[in-house]
């Protein structure tokens, strides 16, 4: 950010493009007459430059010819500032809480000919009544007019190279990363996982918690305080961070007004197996915003084997027809089979699938289309439309150019990688995506990577774990408020917060690559907007009418209410006044509205700090933490940064995290009655840390009414996995022996020796151990460990 602001403030002094109601210039829709220097960028559209050209004659008819040809100059460069992209530095109005210049500034020596030529005219374009006073007086009079910034007063800002250049294009910093800035418009949701809209002309979105909550907000930001959906009962999640089974998606007909319908993606437990489930409802009766609960139609169940890789994405395609992406079964590089779930068209794991959902009320839950790739071949399940993939997390399908319609109905998906890429990929029917073989353009399987038949489909695109590690797939950008983004592939990466873009040269197919960074305070000096959010990029979504969002937490725990929805902002350009605007469909309301309050400060109110952004603390994933204020989100965030406090998205942990059995308590049950509070339990462990870390420290239990050490004798990561599990983390990333994260004190016992743990045990005191308070070890030896939120290792 300091590099960013740095460069801003020396190339571009204090001021950027604004007109005089805070909002971006933008291209008029058709050439002025008046104001002809502002035709092709400003703040006026054709009305305005026709006022603005009325009151000029107004002023003129005062003058007589001489007077007309020695002073129209000047009155209608100073009137036609309006219309400048700079207007609001000229009328320093880009501070909302200071008064606005009734003139625009002016530039010392146009002020002293203007003054030498016209002061008189002075009093005729402004209410200034004290005009005379100051008209004789050259030094008051420039007083009064000028603008004491040499680059941005008038008419310099017009002849300025550096300020017009490439004037209107989105703004990037030296190293060509992308400035936009946000515009917060929903928080307090618990990982946000997906954003519809039902395309129905009420401009609602629907948003669902992976909880298993969805809810409905209006227009104006409100939201309903009854869920549009509630699968909480049936829904397989748990409080800890990074698990990625739950309530994943929700898919709105494509013709909702018509067919009330709704498709969802969750995870459930039948018998103690987990599956994943796609369902159907229909809309209640009685209540347009909500769904009938009894209505549920089970459409299609596929058992997992992990609690990883759950897939999650449903959408429907231009040809109607309902998309499921599934992942490949979770564990680590695929190990099913001889070549895995992906490259086996016998499952459905690891697989892209096309089904026919329509006129199915009186028969079977859906059909299959008849162009299927693989219909009739032997072995091969007929729903699959691709394969080879291993955790497509956020597909999207591109609505096309608004002109041209370029691009239309393709679809884009990110494919979380395994260690070392991640990518993103153009869907196919019939196309194989190329896992377990390769990881996007690299080999992962060189034996199945060798093999001639693979002929898989490249990525257009896979970025190197020193960039992120968790992929989540956005849009293409088609909306009609920002276009300077139109054609714009925007994406991000959860686990290091990044927001990246990728354009198309439709010349030669590639795809180039820039990031996106939070424009400077002053460039996101707009009202409403903030340059901060939350790292954990959970989702992307489109409202009705094609502006983009994402949605992203601060604390990676379904049971966290950190999870914030963000609409995307391009500071540069905005579309000319009205040809967005659009009247919703009106919505009949049954319950309460809650109205939207705005937890981030706005740019325009900020208070200039030389303060440092905090560092967040760590918080203890398995317990529920309050939202902390949005960390800025640079260009560069080194991994090592991260590591530590990081908390894996619902979707894409690398690693399968140890977990207890179905119902234990570690899977966030309430309190039971009769459970004691203050005394810990027999079994409960602690890390003690002379630096106080949360993460790492030698290892306590207690037992019997006391706290000891254990001894490193026998002790491994599956015992370890116990431990952190009890502390809410979901990983280990090393056990620590010989007392290398300290030694207990001489009054503290060793209570336990020889543990042998299988890693699924609910404590320490369930493994395999030597009699309690027995032990042939000292103090040297007591064994620590140090938890963590994903392996650096290979799965």
């Amino acid at each position: 950010v300091c590099v960013c602001v740095a460069w801003l403030l020396n190339e571009w002094g204090n001021a950027h493009p604004q007109c005089l109601d805070y909002k971006p210039p933008f291209q008029p829709p058709e050439p002025l007459l008046f104001c002809k220097e502002y035709a092709k960028f400003g703040c006026c559209d054709l009305d305005r430059d026709n006022q603005i050209s009325q009151r000029f004659y107004q002023i003129m008819d005062y003058f007589d010819h001489s007077g007309f040809m020695a002073c129209g100059k000047y009155i209608r460069s100073i009137l036609c500032q309006e219309c400048s992209p700079y207007a609001a530095h000229l009328y320093d109005a880009e501070d909302a809480n200071t008064p606005m210049r009734e003139l625009p500034g002016l530039c010392g020596n146009y002020c002293g000919d203007y003054w030498l030529h016209c002061r008189y005219t002075l009093s005729l374009l402004t209410n200034y009544n004290e005009t005379s006073a100051i008209e004789e007086d050259r030094s008051k009079f420039c007083k009064y007019l000028e603008l004491k910034d040499p680059e941005y007063c008038y008419p310099n800002v017009l002849s300025d190279d550096k300020l017009n250049a490439n004037l209107g294009d989105v703004k990037a910093d030296p190293q060509g990363c992308i400035q936009l800035c946000l515009e917060e418009v929903a928080n307090g949701l618990r990982n946000p996982v997906a954003m519809v809209h039902a395309n129905d002309g009420t401009h609602r979105f629907f948003v669902a918690e992976q909880l298993g909550y969805v809810w409905v907000y209006l227009p104006n930001g409100s939201r309903i305080d009854r869920p549009f959906l509630n699968l909480t009962r049936a829904v397989l999640t748990s409080p800890w961070a990074g698990d990625e089974r739950g309530f994943l998606c929700i898919a709105l007909h494509p013709q909702f007004t018509k067919v009330k319908k709704a498709y969802v993606y969750y995870s459930v437990s039948v018998k103690k197996q987990e599956k994943i489930r796609i369902s159907e409802f229909v809309v209640s009766d009685s209540d347009m915003n909500m769904l009938d609960h009894s209505s549920e139609r089970t459409l299609l169940e596929v058992d997992e084997p992990a609690s990883n890789h759950n897939g999650g994405q449903l959408l429907f395609g231009l040809d109607g027809y309902l998309y499921v992406f599934i992942g490949d079964g979770g564990k680590a590089g695929d190990p099913f089979g001889k070549f895995g779930n992906s490259q086996n068209k016998s499952t459905l794991l690891g697989k892209a699938l096309r089904i026919d959902i329509d006129n199915n009320d009186h028969g079977a839950p859906y059909s299959i289309p008849a162009d299927n790739p693989f219909v009739g071949e032997s072995g091969s399940r007929p729903e699959i439309f691709a394969y080879g993939v291993r955790n497509m997390w956020r597909c999207s399908v591109d609505r096309g150019d608004p002109g041209s319609g370029q691009g239309r109905g393709r679809m884009f998906c990110g494919d979380v990688g395994q260690n070392k890429y991640e990518e993103v990929d153009l869907i196919e029917n019939g196309g194989n995506y190329g896992w377990r073989a390769k990881e996007g353009f690299s080999c992962y399987d060189n034996k199945l990577c060798s093999n001639s038949s693979l002929n898989d489909i490249l990525p257009i695109f896979a970025y190197p774990h020193k960039i992120g590690k968790s992929v989540t797939g956005g849009y293409i950008y088609r909306g009609c408020q920002m276009p300077n983004l139109n054609g714009l592939y925007i994406f991000g990466d959860f686990m290091s917060g990044r927001l990246m873009s990728l354009k198309e040269n439709t010349e030669t197919g590639k795809w180039n690559y820039k990031e996106i960074c939070m424009g400077s305070d002053k460039t996101c000096s707009f009202p409403k907007l903030i340059n901060s959010y939350y790292k954990y990029i959970i989702s992307f979504g489109e409202d009705e009418a094609g502006e983009l969002y994402f949605l992203a937490t601060g604390a990676a725990s379904a049971t966290a209410r950190a999870g914030v929805v963000y609409k995307i902002v391009d500071p540069s350009r905005r579309a000319p006044p009205g040809k967005c605007s659009f009247k919703p469909t009106p919505v009949n309301i049954k319950g309460k509205l809650i109205h939207f309050s705005p937890k981030e400060e706005f740019v325009i109110n900020k208070k200039p700090s030389t303060t440092a952004i905090p560092k967040p603390k760590p918080t203890k994933p398995s317990s529920i933490p309050r939202p902390r204020a949005p960390q800025t989100t640079t260009r560069r965030t080194p991994p090592a940064t991260t590591v530590r406090h990081s908390t894996p998205r619902p979707h894409a942990l690398h690693t399968t995290p140890a977990r207890p059995s179905p119902g234990k308590r570690g899977r966030g049950k309430p309190r039971r009655k009769g459970e004691r509070r203050g005394r810990p339990r027999s079994g409960t462990v602690r890390l003690v840390s002379a630096d106080g870390w949360k993460d790492r420290g030698r290892v306590e239990i207690f037992v019997r009414g006391e706290w000891g050490t254990v001894c490193d004798d026998m002790f491994n990561t599956a015992a370890a996995a116990v431990v952190c599990r009890q502390l809410g983390f979901p990983v280990v990333e090393r056990v620590a022996k010989r007392a290398e994260l300290g030694a207990g004190a001489s009054g503290v016992r060793i209570l336990l020796d020889d543990v042998e743990c299988e890693g699924t045990e609910r404590t320490l005191l369930h493994c395999k151990h030597a009699k309690l308070g027995k032990n042939n070890c000292s103090h040297d030896e007591d064994v620590g460990v140090v938890c963590g939120h994903y392996e650096h290792a290979v799965e």
